[in-house]
């Protein structure tokens, strides 16, 4: 498959698009005043322990307080704070872990309460980012991500990708993380993995090493709340996920972006360094690439697909609603079923394109065409699950209701994507409401007044918008314009202009120019 990264550094921050065959597949923003990122460890302050929910809000610096519930600890949070008081006092041990003594699993039944205490100091990652009135979800299960690998500190355990098939190639996998992994560090390992050499492989364990390394060090000389490990910014953590062999270019448009992507897949992936290109047209890059246009035309409330079937899609605070319309599509079958069918199709594969695409998350309810056959209801939930097959987030589908509505979840980390394609209406601007019509044709004969009495002008020109112009020239002998020529003795000329505003006019002198008022 053909895929692209278009990157484009503006004043709001970064966008970063990414095309599949030529068409949006995934856009990312990332805004320079983005507080929280998923993975951030935080070492923070209990504030408050909920009884009731066995939760505990969590003081991380911020606005918003993070939520932590007792389940969210981890199993290793007994060796964690262990850790933490170790770091805290310099204690050279927590660096490497090497004569670490791992604690007992913290048992899944228990109160929070017997475990942490209001005040007390905690090292807490970011798992989902604030999403409307909520602060961040946090967890004690501590983990550091890199390219190939995910080092999971406390447990000596080795975890594969599903995702990676072969039994030798994982047992090959298997023995590499087994002979250069640190004792009290475990691992998983990422699909991107597979193939790669132990050479890579090294290369990223140690690189994870000395971000715990560092981690340490910084804890024993800050004060709660701080965040002591930073993920990635949004651009270099795509790029670390993202870029596979089938990547064939990357355009930036910032020349200082433009080196730091550069570098970075150079020391990540050599050789994929002369695919990153700057980008120096005077076309905004995304409009260059026609990523603004699929911005404007995917991102509204009504999608249009190619046939003539359109969705409406409904973002509401507790779900996700889309709608599948018909619309003019020609009918393909000999039957109604038939129809139904093909639009159903066509829909699912789109719907699971505008999920990546506004990284919609949390619970989504899509009401297709209702279909009567088992076999239909049954080869539209196939097609659906093929389809999300291409989003990395976790995501549950559910076979069609007797109602026909299928539902869908969807991990949600983060807000949801929404871009404004409206533009500000120029009649209202933008408020909902204009001037009735009366009022306009009173101003007008207003400063009509003031032109052809105190400036003493005996012959003008008026423009304005055709309706205004229709309204005030109707009826000849009886119009409003006969009637100001008679009241004023001057001739007045009333020209209609269709680019002109409902509410706009413009005064003109006998030889053309412009009055101005």
């Amino acid at each position: 498959m053909n895929k692209e990264l278009i990157i484009s550094s503006g004043a709001e921050g970064v966008q970063i698009a990414l095309t599949e065959e030529g068409r949006l597949a995934e856009l990312h923003k990332e805004s320079p005043s983005g507080q929280y990122a998923v993975g951030d460890i935080y070492f923070g302050k209990v504030r408050k322990i909920m009884q009731g929910l066995n939760a505990a809000f969590v003081d991380v610096g911020g606005d918003k307080e993070g939520f932590m519930h007792y389940l969210d600890l981890g199993p290793d949070y007994l060796s964690v704070d262990k850790y933490l008081r170790l770091a805290m006092n310099g204690d050279a041990s927590a660096k490497t872990l090497a004569n670490f003594k791992v604690e007992p699993i913290l048992e899944k039944v228990g109160n929070f309460s017997d475990v942490l205490k209001v005040g007390q100091p905690v090292l807490v990652q970011v798992t989902k980012e604030p999403i409307s009135t909520k602060g961040p979800k946090l967890t004690g299960d501590i983990s550091i991500a890199g390219r190939y690998l995910v080092l999971t500190p406390f447990c000596n355990k080795i975890s594969i990708s599903q995702k990676i098939k072969g039994n030798e190639e994982r047992n090959r996998l298997r023995r590499l993380l087994q002979s250069i992994r640190p004792q009290n560090f475990g691992v998983i390992v990422r699909t991107v993995a597979e193939g790669r050499t132990v050479a890579e492989l090294d290369a990223d364990l140690h690189h994870l090493l000395d971000c715990w390394a560092q981690m340490t060090e910084k804890l024993k000389r800050v004060n709660a709340p701080t965040k002591v490990h930073a993920e990635l910014d949004t651009t270099t953590a795509l790029l670390r996920d993202l870029i596979t062999d089938d990547f064939n270019a990357i355009y930036v448009d910032n020349a200082q972006l433009y080196e730091e992507v550069k570098a970075f897949v150079k020391s990540t992936v050599p050789d994929k360094e002369d695919i990153v290109k700057h980008y120096k047209m005077e076309t905004p890059i995304f409009e260059q690439f026609g990523v603004q246009r699929d911005i404007r035309r995917m991102f509204g409330r009504i999608v249009t697909i190619r046939s003539g079937v359109y969705l409406y899609i409904e973002h509401t605070e507790a779900m996700h609603v889309i709608d599948v319309n018909s619309g003019n599509h020609i009918k393909a079958g000999n039957s109604q079923e038939d129809t139904a069918l093909q639009v159903n199709i066509e829909s699912a594969q789109e719907i699971a394109r505008q999920l990546r695409l506004r990284d919609m998350g949390g619970i989504v309810i899509v009401d297709f065409i209702d279909m009567n056959k088992a076999e239909n209801r049954k080869k539209l939930f196939d097609v659906m699950t093929e389809a999300m097959k291409a989003d990395k987030a976790r995501h549950t589908i559910l076979p069609l209701s007797k109602f026909g509505l299928m539902q869908i979840t969807r991990q949600r980390v983060r807000p949801s994507l929404e871009v404004d394609v409206q533009e500000k209406c120029p009649f209202c601007d933008g408020t909902g409401h204009i001037k009735q019509s009366l009022v306009v044709v009173d101003e007008i004969e207003s400063s009509l007044k003031y032109i052809l009495t105190a400036a003493n002008e005996k012959r003008i020109s008026i423009v304005t918008h055709p309706y205004i112009q229709a309204y005030l020239t109707k009826g000849w002998f009886r119009s409003l314009r006969w009637q100001w020529q008679r009241t004023y003795r001057a001739r007045i000329d009333i020209q209609p202009s269709a680019q002109f505003g409902l509410l706009e006019f413009k005064f003109f002198h006998a030889n053309g120019d412009e009055i101005q008022m």
